[in-house]
């Protein structure tokens, strides 16, 4: 006989020994084509029962179980999953940060009738910002006199664009050597240039240099032409006025120059040629960040380095009275607003340039006029020709802006030195004071340069390459330079000027064909790995854990065939093959990893090639309304990753996705479910509150009543969950089951409440008698430590229903939580575990209205068993599952800061723990503190794959499928220019992706401990216990 399931309220009961049988036909669902012969028996008490003897010839279906072999294949899945984003993860440092300095040119003298200058001074005021320099004060007097008489009357002034990132070291660098930040320099931390380069002061005759113990040993610590000195780091002090350094470097030149009249050895090295001087004014960077830009201390800074520069000249012109030295005063970066600097931001790439003296052209007057814009951008990407601003008042005066890396030529020329062998600048032309053919000769010794750094990239790319694609713009750049040459000699110096400007053009773009030419290569192997593995990935899931084998077996579509050995022959035979050409073209060990990697795992493809085929012809023969749905859910999955991407750098767009969450939720509740009008409400304004801390300031304010208000909210929500678990009806018997623990449980959530109580108190306590002592109460430190240690242990007593064990969770993580927060994050933690409490009440109800309706009914029976305790096979809509997971497992990254920033690791966090510092501990507490929104997630996900019967590892599966979707995409977004922070960011989100295989691996082992042991109520429980 046939029986259908009684539903509460509609029809008795079954006595208790009656079998249940229902017949069943086929699923439509993509992944859960199903025999329509399959018949699922059980009991009332939800075990299998004997079948009856008119049934017993039919077949009886299996519910899922993974094999031993299963089990012993996803163990080697992760691990190769573990193995490849380590391997992966690295290859970013191949493509992206190698350093572009090569060696072996010889430096290329320019060919002048004679050096324009005998000696240079180089005058650095580092972190002065154009805009402060230029600009009048409130009374309207410039605060650089001196040198604004100069521009007026001895020299040439611009703007010097300097290149992210804005800082000290790489700004110097850029000045002196004449290239920009080396990528490479992030294997150092930014600290130092990993690989040895050349400068101005290198090919100099004598380099003297005072400033900074930060800038001048960069330079002059392993030269040996050179006399230099720094003043201790102690003087860096930003509670103090930090222009005593600038003249502390005065002073010390000054003594130098008064030395040399006693000293002749001295005095015969000033009187030489090919002289650098260096001076460093650290005063305004100092000060820049102490009392910011727009500060007196700051600004009156800037009249001393103004008065500095005077000082100089004067001294200089009475010591040598030949009027054969150069000066050039600049800056290495600017200055933010906020007293920082390192982005590309105007304040921080503007800074001034001002030359005069020997070899120096004399002011131009123009004529103000509106030129169109030409297309030429500087390295910051500011446009040519900017308009000068009016308060300025110098638009009659030429102003010739550069890039930096522009002036280390320039110094070069003016005192006739080759330009630095390194350098990338192209000498700007409008400062020098030459004669056409001398200014000819400085252009092409720059381009010979530039082209020799070019020749020399070719030749190590050429040298080990098997086949070498040469960069065809300069494939006849000796015939171009013989040009030029003939050109000169015929005194057609301009066409040779413009042939040699566009042959260094030319030159510079084969410097980065060169620094990019293995991308290609490489971003395919990586690109074609992640696809690889994402394949396997599909290939296990449908292979383990849906019922496309069965199904393919029954129709005949798949014969196993025993290729695997041929196709692993294959397999290694192209691995060797790889492994010779990359041995012949000497590349990096790590090049050899990413091919094995990419090739083993296109193997495992291609070993799987009949069931790839028999699953392609079992699509194709799908409905065209089932192929539909698997393209829009595919569809809706990969616009809700792009999202995601998209949130890494705004996190306020969570707050528009929990906006339209709560109405859309609410509306799927009221309408589709048709569950208790009451549920939908909380889906709306779980949502809507949780998105407003997205719009929270990522800095978190210290409010400790915000605090102590969370932690009543928190007793507040596990009351409601107390009752809702006692007062249940319907699907919320999913949740629930009867204890035979109950007065103990009581006991246990009066524990737990008054422990989240105590916390709270002492989150007022601690903190009150921490700002009258400073210091730590010993009592109070020992309290904290214990309420937060007992408090995450009780929920392992709780009972293992699932809305009781979740509940005693979120009551377990509160306390040490409540004690680690110190303003609105604590609020947070209600708000997410609201939303997390939504999801798993909205499961149930989709599970309870679905088995109401008959056909869904003998769909999940196809499937296996949703009145049992069985695992049931993954159907296409549970992919919502794990989607839902990885956005909730984001927002307990970005909904109170970011994961990655500074912001997040509030030292202060740990006062109530700790106050002596102890930087293992201290990290080890806020990391804790980070990590319990993700223990959350993991244990809200894990109860929900028991509600809905659907294996967990499964779903991990497809979390990391879903999480390496974005994981590409971070890998192309991956810079290497821009300021430290920017570039730090994108290598910190390709890795935060790129390590979620081992980190969600991890907090499910962590959170097993809670959740292994939950407990879900069967239908036919949940039917007994309404009667």
């Amino acid at each position: 006989m046939i029986l259908s399931v009684p539903m509460p309220g509609r029809r008795p009961p079954l006595p208790a020994p009656a079998c249940l049988v229902v017949s069943v036909r086929q699923s439509n669902d993509a992944f859960a084509l199903s025999p329509s012969t399959q018949i699922h028996r059980l009991n009332l008490h939800g075990s299998a029962g004997a079948p009856p003897a008119a049934m017993a010839g039919r077949p009886r279906p299996q519910p899922h179980s993974p094999s031993a072999s299963t089990r012993r294949r996803e163990r080697w899945l992760v691990v190769l999953g573990v193995a490849l984003h380590a391997v992966y993860m690295l290859s970013i440092f191949d493509i992206y940060f190698k350093s572009p300095i090569v060696h072996g040119m010889d430096p290329v003298p320019p060919r002048l009738s004679a050096a324009p200058a005998k000696r240079l001074v180089l005058l650095v005021a580092d972190g002065l910002r154009a805009d402060k320099f230029f600009e009048p004060d409130e009374r309207g007097r410039y605060r650089a006199p001196f040198l604004r008489g100069v521009i007026e009357e001895k020299g040439r002034w611009g703007v010097s664009h300097a290149r992210p990132p804005t800082e000290s070291r790489p700004g110097h660098v850029s000045l002196i050597a004449g290239f920009y930040e080396d990528p490479s320099a992030v294997t150092k931390g930014w600290k130092a240039n990993p690989v040895e380069f050349d400068s101005v002061f290198n090919q100099s005759r004598h380099t003297i240099s005072f400033g900074s113990p930060d800038i001048v040993p960069i330079f002059c610590s392993s030269l040996p032409h050179s006399t230099w000195d720094t003043y201790p780091h102690e003087y860096e002090d930003f509670a103090t006025d930090a222009s005593f350094l600038d003249h502390w470097s005065f002073d010390q030149f000054q003594g130098l120059l008064n030395r040399s009249f006693d000293d002749i050895k001295l005095r015969q090295l000033l009187l030489q040629d090919k002289l650098v001087i260096f001076l460093h004014l650290l005063g305004c960077d100092t000060n820049g960040h102490a009392h910011r830009p727009y500060s007196s201390i700051y600004l009156n800074n800037v009249k001393v380095v103004d008065q500095i520069a005077e000082s100089v000249y004067n001294l200089m012109e009475n010591y040598f009275k030949d009027n054969q030295t150069a000066y050039v005063f600049t800056a290495d970066h600017g200055m933010s607003d906020k007293g920082s600097h390192g982005d590309g931001h105007p304040s921080n790439t503007d800074t001034p340039l001002v030359a005069w003296g020997a070899g120096i052209r004399s002011p131009k007057f123009l004529a103000y006029t509106q030129k169109p814009d030409d297309g030429f951008r500087f390295v910051d990407d500011h446009k040519h020709d900017t308009p000068t601003p009016q308060d300025w008042a110098l638009e009659g005066f030429e102003r010739v802006d550069v890039n930096q890396a522009d002036i280390a030529p320039l110094m070069s020329t003016l005192v006739g030195l080759p330009c630095p062998m390194n350098s990338v600048g192209s000498l700007p032309t409008h400062y020098l004071k030459l004669s056409k053919a001398d200014e000819v000769e400085a252009v092409l010794a720059n381009t010979k340069q530039i082209l020799n750094q070019f020749l020399r990239k070719s030749h190590l790319k050429q040298s080990s390459s098997l086949y070498f694609k040469p960069f065809k713009p300069l494939a006849n750049y000796s015939s171009v330079l013989s040009q030029i040459e003939d050109l000169i000699s015929e005194r057609d110096y301009d066409t040779a000027m413009k042939h040699s400007e566009e042959l260094r053009r030319m030159a510079l773009a084969g410097l980065h064909y060169f620094q990019t030419y293995d991308w290609f290569m490489l971003m395919t192997t990586i690109t074609l790995g992640y696809i690889g593995w994402m394949v396997n990935l599909i290939l296990h899931v449908l292979q383990s854990y849906t019922l496309f084998p069965a199904i393919l077996l029954k129709k005949a579509i798949l014969h196993p065939k025993n290729t695997s050995m041929k196709v692993y022959i294959v397999g290694c035979f192209f691995m060797g093959l790889s492994s010779i050409i990359l041995l012949l073209e000497k590349s990096p060990l790590l090049y050899h990893a990413y091919a094995f990697m990419t090739i083993f795992l296109w193997t495992r493809i291609v070993q799987n090639f009949e069931f790839l085929k028999a699953v392609w012809r079992e699509f194709s023969n799908m409905p065209f309304k089932h192929t539909l749905n698997l393209l829009i859910s595919s569809a809706i999955a990969l616009f809700v990753l792009e999202f995601l991407v998209i949130s890494f750098f705004d996190r306020k767009i969570y707050t528009w996705c929990f906006l339209a969450l709560g109405i859309l939720g609410s509306t799927y509740v009221a309408f589709f479910i048709q569950a208790s009008p009451a549920l939908a409400i909380y889906i709306w304004l779980a949502c809507w509150f949780l998105s407003v801390f997205t719009l929270m300031p990522a800095e978190i304010p210290e409010n400790n009543n915000l605090v102590i208000l969370s932690g009543a909210l928190i007793i507040l929500i596990a009351v409601a969950s107390r009752w809702a678990n006692s007062n249940c009806t319907t699907f919320w018997l999913y949740l629930t089951r009867a204890n035979k623990r109950d007065s103990q449980s009581s006991k246990l959530y009066f524990v737990q409440v008054i422990l989240v109580a105590i916390s709270s108190i002492m989150v007022w306590l601690s903190t009150s008698h921490r700002s009258q002592n400073r210091e730590l109460h010993s009592l109070h430190q020992l309290i904290n430590w214990s309420v937060a240690g007992i408090a995450m242990v009780l929920p392992l007593f709780s009972p293992p229903s699932a809305l009781s064990r979740l509940t005693s969770i979120f009551l377990g993580f509160a306390p040490p939580f409540l004690l680690l927060s110190i303003g609105y994050e604590a609020v947070f933690y209600s708000a997410f575990s609201m939303v997390l409490i939504g999801w798993i009440f909205v499961e149930s109800a989709n599970l309870y209205c679905s088995e109401e309706s008959g056909s869904a009914r003998r769909r999940s029976l196809v499937d296996g068993s949703v009145f049992g305790y069985e695992e049931r096979h993954l159907q296409l809509s549970d992919l919502r599952i794990p989607l839902l997971f990885v956005i909730l497992f984001n927002v307990a990254f970005f909904g109170t800061g970011n994961f990655a920033s500074i912001a997040s690791f509030e030292i202060s966090s740990v006062y109530r723990f700790i106050t002596v510092f102890s930087p293992f501990l201290m990290a080890g507490l806020l990391i804790f503190k980070l990590f319990i929104p993700f223990m959350l997630v993991i244990c809200a996900f894990s109860a929900i794959t028991k509600i809905v019967r659907i294996p967990r590892l499964g779903c991990y599966f497809l979390v990391i499928l879903l999480s390496d979707v974005m994981t590409i995409h971070f890998f192309f977004l991956v810079r290497n220019t821009g300021s430290w922070m920017e570039i730090g960011n994108s290598i910190s989100h390709f890795g935060i992706v790129s390590a979620q295989v081992v980190f969600v691996l991890l907090l499910f082992a962590l959170t097993n401990i809670y959740t292994r042991d939950i407990v879900v109520s069967s239908r036919q429980l949940t039917a007994r216990k309404v009667m």
